[in-house]
């Protein structure tokens, strides 16, 4: 039986045990989940994300049905724009707190694009909007 502290287990994920999958929320990237979802019950998700070479964006909007959502680059760059916040280039070290429904679109990325994503829940829907 899993211990639990507070609704969570305890879990370490190595990059070296990690695989990326590619049936993520966009075909462009691919996704390495950190364990977190299984830990919390589903309350938080985290995963490292990386670009697909020779993949692009279609750059369309969209938004999610979610109560937190931080991307943290580790690697490349992304341009990401916001709904009234205008576009803005992420590099190594850039983090974004990407507010509750916030439309938004990834308009470009380096194919050495990688990151790292925390939500909550882990489970969210999203929705394809128009240009604000």
């Amino acid at each position: 039986m899993t211990q639990l502290w507070k609704n969570q287990a305890f879990t370490i994920a190595h990059a070296d045990d990690g695989k990326f999958q590619g049936q993520g929320l966009r075909p462009f990237f691919e996704y390495r989940d950190l364990g977190i979802r299984a830990a919390t019950g589903g309350a938080y998700g985290a995963h490292v994300i990386r670009a697909v070479p020779g993949m692009d964006s279609p750059a369309a909007w969209h938004s999610h049905d979610l109560d937190f959502q931080m991307v943290y680059v580790t690697r490349g760059w992304v341009v990401f724009e916001y709904e009234g916040q205008g576009e803005h280039v992420l590099r190594a070290g850039s983090c974004a707190l990407q507010p509750p429904g916030i439309r938004h679109r990834e308009v470009r990325h380096s194919d050495d694009l990688e990151l790292i994503e925390i939500i909550s829940p882990a489970e969210f829907d999203t929705h394809d909007e128009a240009a604000p």
